[in-house]
């Protein structure tokens, strides 16, 4: 059940995106993607990789994927806008000499 809410909340900050310049890898899924994988994955991190069950979820729960989700977007966001600065550097077209 806790994979639930962490999934919901990397959903329903994604949607916030739109206010944000589009240098994410891969778009706005990229985003949406790194959202997802973010808060699960540091729900699971601050559990110690173990889900908790139906009985475990309360208000803290909610607040557990919020710094996965960061993160999560942070990383898609960091690595698409460093790809964006290599491809203006590199005409397109011409192989990247060393």
């Amino acid at each position: 059940m806790a994979a639930l809410v962490w999934v919901m909340v990397g959903l329903a900050i994604w949607h916030f995106t739109v206010y944000l310049p589009d240098h994410f890898w891969g778009g706005i899924a990229g985003a949406f993607v790194g959202a997802i994988v973010g808060s699960v994955l540091g729900g699971l991190l601050l559990h110690g990789f173990d889900i908790p069950g139906r009985d475990a979820v309360d208000l803290t729960t909610f607040f557990e994927g919020i710094p996965g989700t960061a993160v999560g977007m942070a990383v898609v966001y960091f690595e698409g806008l460093r790809r964006e600065r290599a491809e203006e550097e590199t005409p397109s077209g011409l192989p990247r000499s060393a």
